[in-house]
């Protein structure tokens, strides 16, 4: 769950002759072009469509069952819509005119208008002074009412721009608190990925909700996805929340992430027993070298490199690092350590955090998760859950980091296609009700605490 942003930073490297890589604050802002139909939408029959930006022209549609499109706008002005994250035409098409009518949209053939939501601007302060730029949109009313605070994932993005949840939520009646990461969009500081700090901005982001909501805060907690779920839980311990939701996040720690995906790589190519005993060596030399920061030298990536170089499962190792640290040359990697000083907890082991939670706590799990290999965390959840821990687990089948639902293609990869249905309801129930409500669709509940607890 670190994978992109050391591969971002890699590349730009490689490819800008070692330059200097900006991370966090990041560069890209999403298209100005498009940036007047980003909002909620409603159909006369009540359907809600969030039209949110992405990284790059056009932006994306996506309804709460989890069906979502591309978006995107040819040079004549019509509009297209791409299923899921795939090139195939979209069942749904949505088409939009100019800016002077972005208060309304075309979604099936049917006229949408825009939902205007209750919004207040909530920067805030971290507890070693950073300034961090925060919004909470609520349901529309005047009583209480549910807020889930938005734990960033390890993405350097601005999530007061990219975060989607902050208007579907609160137009299905949770209200969301969202801001920028530390040395993100409009927040100060700078960015990293030590939990603990990043935990204790979390923490002050649920002061800062309940201050600002005042009388409307009814039910606060945590919704955090991907490394999320290593920061969310750790504020749990800082401040008081009535509950806690992980989506596709790791009951494990980031080595053992690095052990899964280097496993699995390797599985899915076929290789067995033995392959795997070496590749247990190889990440040893692997996160002994960035547990260190590069400190331990080079000889013992050199002694693998030269030992194992030649095998034919060498080029199927897979991980969020140790690829990168096989396969480029020492100058490279050098460099690249120039730029991470992240503060990456490497040793960090969220088991006696979850034990000590005496708070609900909803993890939801993408059973075939290529970036978070879910094993170990299933075992050490529904271990929790048997030991009477407020833990509840759903796991979704043929989904993928992110709860996204995908179909095999002919070669083998993975088609990406919407967001497994349930999914999305299923985080808005945790958080208005402390219970799943709704139909999951195809989810299963792997555990619920032992004694009834929720």
């Amino acid at each position: 769950m670190i994978r992109t942003l050391l591969a971002a930073t890699f590349a730009t490297l490689v490819f800008a002759g070692q330059a200097s890589a900006q991370i966090g604050n990041e560069p890209s802002r999403p298209d100005p072009a498009f940036a007047c139909h980003v909002g909620l939408y409603r159909l006369a029959d009540g359907t809600l469509i969030d039209v949110a930006p992405i990284d790059g022209p056009g932006g994306r549609w996506r309804l709460l069952d989890g069906r979502t499109a591309r978006l995107r706008q040819d040079a004549s002005g019509a509009w297209t819509g791409t299923e899921g994250w795939t090139d195939r035409p979209a069942a749904l098409q949505a088409s939009f005119g100019d800016c002077t009518t972005a208060d309304r949209m075309t979604f099936d053939g049917r006229e949408a208008r825009r939902v205007d939501l209750p919004t207040i601007d909530a920067p805030f302060t971290s507890a070693d002074g950073t300034r961090l730029a925060g919004r909470l949109i609520l349901p529309p009313g005047d009583g209480p009412v549910p807020i889930m605070i938005e734990v960033h994932g390890s993405e350097a993005s601005a999530a007061l721009d990219y975060n989607w949840f902050q208007r579907l939520a609160p137009a299905s009646g949770v209200g969301v608190f969202v801001y920028d990461k530390r040395g993100t969009g409009g927040s100060g500081g700078t960015y990293g990925q030590n939990f603990d700090l990043l935990a204790t901005d979390a923490a002050a982001a649920v002061t800062a909700a309940r201050r600002a909501a005042g009388a409307r805060a009814g039910r606060v907690g945590l919704h955090g996805g991907s490394q999320g779920g290593w920061v969310a839980p750790l504020a749990a311990t800082k401040v008081p929340v009535d509950f806690v939701t992980i989506g596709f996040g790791m009951a494990e720690g980031v080595l053992a992430e690095e052990r899964g995906e280097i496993r699995d790589s390797l599985t899915d190519k076929g290789w067995g027993p033995e392959v795997l005993a070496e590749a247990e060596k190889i990440f040893t030399v692997t996160t002994a070298f960035v547990s260190s920061n590069g400190a331990v030298g080079f000889a013992d990536l050199d002694a693998v490199r030269a030992r194992y170089g030649s095998e034919p499962w060498f080029k199927d190792i897979g991980g969020d690092f140790t690829p990168m640290l096989l396969k480029s040359s020492n100058e490279e990697i050098t460099a690249l350590l120039a730029q991470i000083q992240w503060g990456i907890m490497w040793d960090y082991d969220p088991l006696p955090t979850l034990r000590g939670l005496d708070v609900p706590m909803l993890w939801i799990l993408a059973a075939n998760d290529t970036e978070a290999p879910m094993e170990g965390t299933r075992t050490r959840l529904t271990a929790l859950a048997a030991e009477g821990r407020p833990v509840t687990v759903v796991q979704y089948p043929d989904a993928d980091h992110g709860i996204v639902q995908f179909e095999p293609g002919p070669d083998g990869t993975r088609i990406e296609t919407r967001y497994a249905d349930g999914y999305i309801q299923a985080v808005l129930d945790w958080a208005a009700y402390g219970a799943l409500r709704h139909d999951l669709g195809r989810g299963e509940v792997l555990a619920r605490p032992a004694g009834g607890r929720r």
